[in-house]
């Protein structure tokens, strides 16, 4: 037996008995729940569980965060909410198998969270039975060619078809990867709901969307996450199952202001693709089974106000104290330089912001805008946001 089928059938095998073990004792024999959650990075999830700090300081987020911890202030680990991921490293097919916690987020850099975290966490406090997550998703995918179902044909590129093998692939690793987690099931099961995660390089690509900044610029996008559900559903013998839509939220929700401090190239764009994410809820053939969640409504709208203050502050200290470009020092003048930023740095800062909003700022990013800041008050938002959208399904 190679290393990826022992991995996953002995940690399924362990869950199925403790899952069955809890059917008898309630006399009633249950299929156990099966979700798929997949996408690109941000299903990954860059959220590092350092950022739960920042959720200290506000009462309502602190209220939030004894939910999703345990007494001791740490991590939930669910003995009946178990995992199977792929996706989270650089090697496409590494698996990471085990109880609900934190670490299921992209490798590298300490512990992360994706929405699996939450969603796990809120599904089982709602169904109160053990469930299983499958996790695919890999960073820097995309629609149009990377996840590009069967149906929706090979993809083509001005009109030639590109690789076969290339299109599409992603797909494939998914569908693959969740058949043999089911084959390794010693119990039965039921497909209860899917969450799709992805869209970043899609939105950003002109040559394959080169009407973009129109109202229908993205309506291919639409088209071809029509073709991935019917496709996924009849992959997987579901034909019902229910589906999340995660349409993409960065920079919060959509408000002429949110607009404007978009970076320009995105400036127009957004919205327009954000509408073609959620095209299939709108469709009649889709109606009561799939849903578009808004994840805009989870970015931490604080935190990214005091990162646009901060960078008011970088500029005026590059201006004040920065070098002509070209300059070159000695290290011991560039530690010198490196000094001379710090120290009006933190003058401007100490002037500008409160002890409360530094600690903000120092605790609550972790990665860049396009993975929402890095911030676990958000992923946590979004897991939850999910878990509620599927839980209405019922």
């Amino acid at each position: 037996m190679n290393t990826f089928v022992r991995l996953v059938t002995l940690t399924l095998l362990t869950f199925s008995l403790g899952t069955l073990t809890a059917c008898e004792e309630s006399n009633e024999k249950k299929p156990l729940k099966v979700y798929i959650l997949a996408g690109q990075s941000n299903m990954q999830g860059h959220a590092m569980v350092t950022t739960f700090e920042r959720m200290k300081l506000n009462p309502k987020q602190a209220e939030f965060l004894k939910e999703i911890q345990n007494s001791e202030g740490k991590a939930l680990e669910l003995d009946d909410v178990r995992i199977s991921a792929i996706g989270l490293s650089k090697d496409d097919n590494e698996v990471a198998t085990g109880k609900l916690t934190t670490g299921f987020g992209a490798r590298g850099r300490g512990d992360k969270i994706g929405p699996e975290y939450t969603f796990g966490i809120y599904m089982n406090k709602a169904l109160k039975e053990p469930i299983l997550i499958i996790k695919t998703a890999w960073g820097g995918k995309s629609l149009y060619q990377d996840f590009r179902s069967p149906s929706a044909g090979v993809f083509k590129l001005e009109g030639k078809e590109t690789d076969p093998k290339v299109s599409g692939k992603y797909y494939r690793l998914m569908i693959k990867h969740i058949k043999t987690v089911l084959a390794d099931i010693n119990q039965e099961y039921e497909i209860s709901g899917f969450a799709w995660f992805q869209g970043w390089n899609d939105m950003v690509n002109r040559g394959v969307y080169p009407n973009r900044s129109k109202p229908d610029g993205y309506a291919s996008y639409g088209k071809v996450l029509c073709h991935f559900i019917r496709d996924v559903r009849k992959d997987l013998s579901a034909p019902k199952m229910p589906f999340v839509i995660g349409v993409m939220g960065t920079d919060g929700l959509a408000t002429k202001e949110s607009e404007e401090k978009m970076q320009k190239r995105y400036r127009g764009i957004a919205p327009a693709f954000r509408t073609a994410m959620a095209y299939p809820a709108t469709l009649d053939e889709f109606k009561g089974n799939v849903t578009a969640v808004k994840t805009g409504k989870y970015w931490d709208v604080e935190l990214s106000q005091l990162l646009e203050r901060q960078s008011v502050i970088n500029a005026k200290v590059k201006k004040e104290v920065g070098l002509a470009k070209g300059t070159k020092l000695s290290s011991e003048e560039q530690k010198a330089q490196r000094k001379k930023e710090d120290e009006l740095r933190e003058k401007l800062m100490a002037k500008e912001f409160t002890e409360n909003e530094r600690k903000v700022l120092a605790t609550g990013k972790s990665n860049a805008g396009y993975h929402y800041n890095g911030s676990a008050l958000t992923m946590a938002g979004i897991g939850r946001g999910f878990a509620e959208a599927m839980l209405e399904f019922k």
